[in-house]
């Protein structure tokens, strides 16, 4: 595995560099930047890969919960902060961890320990699905053929084969099913390494589709139900060789 880029974002220099001496000290990781606010993060953002970004929430201008509400695509978060009451928004966001300042370096390895791992199972599971035949083996009946929704202060159990489709909406996703939509905060990237590989492919950076759903294909679209989804031109080559 390459080394683990990270992004420190935090209007405090001794903050910054405070995390950055503590990369520093992992020889798996790697500082690509460091930014005292978040429009410079973005800028980054648009132009590196970046694996954790460790953000602080209280910024001028822009705090990091707001920063993190405006990404569609977001790298593992791991929030930094003096103020603890932040936490269970932060969460809400799917964060990998939260530091309350001052974290000794024990605390920040736990956090680096939990994203690494988040980071090695989605490698894993990619090399998984991209090595897998074009008709995998069934999974185990014992594995679940469902997935628990966060929606509105309910959770709603949603079987696989109910999905017709999930769609990216920013920081959210929308479960489609013929009785509605279900909108939870998640990410398509996510869901990917969730959701069973043979029954759902992603066929658009905002589309997931499941595959038993997909009733017709027309140029660059295909039809679920009486929608019709576009299908993205790096997705293009995976949709034919599965679906069609």
């Amino acid at each position: 595995m390459d080394k683990i880029k990270c992004l420190i974002v935090d209007d405090e220099e001794l903050a910054r560099k405070l995390v950055e001496n503590y990369i520093q000290r992992l020889p798996h990781l790697e500082v690509i930047a460091k930014c005292a606010n978040p429009l410079d993060a973005m800028q980054v953002l648009q132009k590196e890969n970046v694996d954790i970004m460790f953000l602080d929430i209280q910024m001028p201008e822009l705090t990091g919960i707001e920063f993190l509400k405006t990404l569609s695509q977001k790298p593992l978060i791991i929030l930094t902060t003096a103020y603890k009451e932040y936490a269970l928004e932060g969460y809400e966001l799917d964060v990998v961890d939260y530091l309350l300042k001052p974290f000794r370096f024990e605390r920040f390895l736990q956090a680096v320990n939990k994203a690494t791992n988040l980071l090695m199972k989605e490698i894993t599971e990619n090399k998984t699905v991209s090595t897998s035949p074009i008709n995998p083996t069934p999974q185990s009946s014992s594995l679940k053929d469902y997935i628990l929704v966060k929606s509105e202060f309910k959770v709603f159990r949603i079987f696989h084969k109910d999905i017709l489709y999930i769609e990216s909406m920013k920081e959210y996703v929308a479960y489609h099913t013929e009785e509605g939509r279900t909108l939870s905060l998640g990410s398509l990237k996510k869901l990917q390494t969730e959701l069973p590989a043979q029954q759902f492919i992603r066929i658009h950076k905002s589309y997931i589709a499941n595959i038993d759903r997909i009733a017709a294909l027309e140029g660059n679209m295909v039809h679920i139900g009486d929608q019709k989804l576009p299908i993205g031109a790096s997705y293009k080559q995976e949709v034919m060789k599965r679906v069609f």
